[in-house]
């Protein structure tokens, strides 16, 4: 009996059948069990202006049927995603239900513009851990916050659209909201606090 024989048509068989596997898996055979879907499509928003209405070519300032662009009534922030900061946030509109304080764990929109509205949309939240607390921690560096500047804010909104923005701007130790309140082109403003309750200087 030869048992080097048998004992290489042992280590043979394994060895084919793991040189196919591979080779399987090589060649894609083996990629039909995972799902793959279609990315996104990214449609790019002009800002822009509001117009007045042109009759015969000639503008009519104050004309009270101006143009708009179509934007659905109903479309709200739903959520805010910073994937460098690690920052995921649900957005909710804070209400009189909820008292005067911002909420925790969510973000919160102010009642000015909605994504894709041509305004601002002005959204906050506390400096905390699990909230916007990397803004804040980022700002304080050296550098004022440059880092933060080429960041993409995913906005989601109720309709499933995204919106992607670019951070281009961090402005420290704010007092007011007039810049946001009369933005008229397309822009998201983020704001969190700088100190502890009652701090009034704002990021």
């Amino acid at each position: 009996m030869d048992t080097r024989g048998i004992g290489l048509r042992f280590r043979l068989l394994p060895a084919i059948l793991t040189a196919t596997g591979l080779a399987l898996l090589a060649g894609g055979l083996m990629s039909y069990t995972t799902a793959v879907e279609a990315p996104p499509t990214v449609v790019a928003l002009a800002s822009y202006d509001p117009l007045p209405t042109l009759r015969g070519g000639v503008s009519l300032p104050g004309a009270s049927d101006q143009v708009s662009a179509s934007f659905p009534p109903d479309r709200v922030a739903t959520r805010i995603v910073i994937r460098r900061l690690g920052i995921d946030l649900p957005i909710m509109l804070q209400t009189d239900n909820y008292g005067l304080y911002p909420l925790c764990d969510v973000a919160l929109r102010a009642q000015l513009g909605q994504p894709g509205q041509g305004r601002a949309t002005y959204i906050y939240a506390h400096a905390r851990v699990g909230m916007f607390l990397p803004l804040l921690t980022r700002s304080e560096r050296p550098d004022n916050g440059e880092s933060l500047k080429g960041m993409t804010v995913e906005v989601y909104t109720s309709d499933n659209w995204v919106f992607l923005y670019t951070i281009s701007e961090v402005r420290r130790h704010t007092l007011d909201m007039n810049d946001a309140i009369n933005t008229t082109t397309e822009r998201l403003w983020l704001q969190t606090s700088e100190g502890v309750r009652g701090h009034v200087p704002k990021l």
